[in-house]
């Protein structure tokens, strides 16, 4: 009741970002995530979809970018650098794709 529909999907993302930074696993994230988008779903009208897309496309954007996920220490060590040189490397690209994706959530939430 207190929150605005057309914040909703992009909360929902970020969210899910910080929730898998955090934790540095993905699954962990949609475990958490997904069990939240869908009532929140059938409850405010907001497409399923687009509910669950948010859940996991945030589980993907914090996992990728997180410092303790083990896909990064393997990319890391793979590539022979530090694990936080290569976060911080990465970590550019993935926020501009990461703020594109929100704006993107916002919009098809107020449309």
């Amino acid at each position: 009741d207190h929150i605005a529909l057309w914040a909703v999907i992009p909360l929902l993302f970020i969210a899910a970002s910080i929730i898998a930074f955090t934790t540095g696993t993905s699954w962990g994230t949609f475990a958490i995530m997904i069990p939240i988008a869908v009532p929140l779903a059938l409850n405010t009208g907001l497409p399923m979809h687009i509910m669950v897309a948010a859940a996991l496309g945030g589980g993907i954007f914090g996992d990728h970018c997180s410092p303790i996920s083990d896909s990064t220490v393997m990319s890391s060590l793979a590539a022979g650098c530090d694990v936080l040189d290569h976060v911080l490397t990465q970590l550019p690209y993935a926020l501009v794709g990461a703020g594109i994706t929100a704006l993107l959530y916002l919009m098809l939430a107020v449309v």
